[in-house]
């Protein structure tokens, strides 16, 4: 591998699936809804084009996770999931203990389908329930009921040793009570990981447009600030801790894949839409690929990949996306690693005015992290360090 500034935090592949059965009113994420079935072989064949590419750039790496994303992945047939994983295999060695996480939603988990998942290789599933009571879930344009994503949770668990299900909270009209029901109810059937989110108002969604038009109404700040409290003590007594702002698990079950994220790893992104962060001789560089998926095709089947934007990071940026990243964990930053990819150490009086203030604390090593009364003014306690 380059030598670089960076720990060994992993090299990961990730493959975006865009098609979903419908789009949810609060995702912004690159999800796409087609009335035709999709040509999944087409698009096989593109992401072994642009999985060669990839590789041909990162040479000598071994994946050590590899994560199936979307839009919906569950709704790719356990032969196209396999075609997608053994692509990744001829590609670069893959370790022994990788892990392989496939999204699903509720509305797609059936049980065969998850065999065929787990002999092509999945060994994690990650299920999008964000609700376990019905008037919420119609709310957030869900297509399951609260009991079928509970069988959902099931069924996965009958499958795979490692499964997780996301919630949303800070609904409309939610109270503390009410989530700290729901979110006992959740743990109560989630074996080792829960990713719990508060819902924002995302750009050119229908919820920004409904929140615009006063149609919408969302928990104040206040209010907010209090559901958040509500989480981190139900799951740390549960034996779920925050390990990131919004990932929950019992020690030794956090999600490789997303940990090489937040620890600033390398990473390629494939797959219409999707993001990476590889290491070469020029240095770090972001890239992106096409947002369209018939338009990500055609240009794969061009010019062997999807990607539209390559840019190679200054030192500056690479430092600020190290404290973005890595003050969102538990267990924080190593400052010696940010002045090696930033190029400058981190301020000493604003370290100790965040210090001050409860912010911050210093973990052994040195480590710097976030306080749990920091997390609800992460952006603002990253921005005053990067400054």
């Amino acid at each position: 591998m380059i030598d670089h500034p960076t720990r060994d935090a992993g090299f990961g592949v990730y493959l975006h699936w865009p098609f979903c059965l419908a789009k949810c009113p609060y995702c912004d994420f690159n999800s796409h809804v087609r009335a035709k079935p999709v040509d999944e072989a087409r698009f096989v064949a593109a992401f072994r084009r642009e999985i060669a590419a990839s590789a041909a750039l990162t040479p000598g790496r071994t994946v050590t996770s590899i994560f199936l994303g979307g839009g919906t992945p569950s709704l790719m047939q356990p032969q196209t999931v396999a075609a997608l994983i053994d692509a990744v295999a001829a590609a670069w060695p893959v370790a022994p203990d990788a892990e392989v996480t496939l999204e699903a939603n509720p509305t797609s988990v059936e049980a065969e389908r998850f065999r065929g998942y787990r002999a092509a290789g999945v060994n994690r599933v990650s299920l999008g329930v964000q609700a376990l009571n019905d008037a919420d879930l119609r709310r957030l344009g869900r297509l399951h009921t609260a009991q079928e994503a509970l069988a959902a949770v099931a069924v996965a668990a009958a499958h795979f040793e490692r499964t997780s299900f996301d919630l949303i909270y800070a609904r409309p009209g939610q109270t503390s009570a009410a989530w700290a029901a729901e979110l006992r109810e959740a743990i109560a059937h989630a074996a080792e990981h829960l990713s719990l989110y508060q819902l924002t108002i995302e750009p050119d969604t229908w919820f920004e447009r409904l929140y615009k038009a006063g149609k919408l109404v969302l928990p104040t700040p206040e209010e907010a600030r209090a559901l958040y409290d509500v989480t981190q003590e139900i799951c740390e007594a549960a034996g779920l801790p925050a390990y990131e702002i919004s990932n929950h698990a019992r020690p030794g079950a956090e999600s490789r894949h997303n940990l090489l994220y937040w620890r600033y790893g390398e990473y390629v992104g494939l797959g219409p839409g999707a993001h990476g962060r590889i290491v070469t001789a020029q240095g770090r560089i972001a890239t992106a690929t096409e947002k369209h998926p018939e338009t990500w095709l055609e240009l794969v089947e061009r010019n062997g990949h999807g990607v539209v934007t390559q840019e190679v990071l200054t030192a500056e940026e690479e430092g600020d996306e190290f404290l973005l990243m890595g003050l969102r964990l538990r267990e924080g930053v190593d400052p010696r690693r940010y002045e090696a990819l930033a190029g400058r150490p981190l301020d000493e009086r604003r370290i100790a005015d965040l210090l001050g203030e409860g912010l911050i604390t210093r973990r052994i090593g040195a480590r710097l992290a976030v306080t749990p009364v920091g997390f609800p003014v992460l952006d603002a306690v990253v921005a005053d360090l990067a400054a």
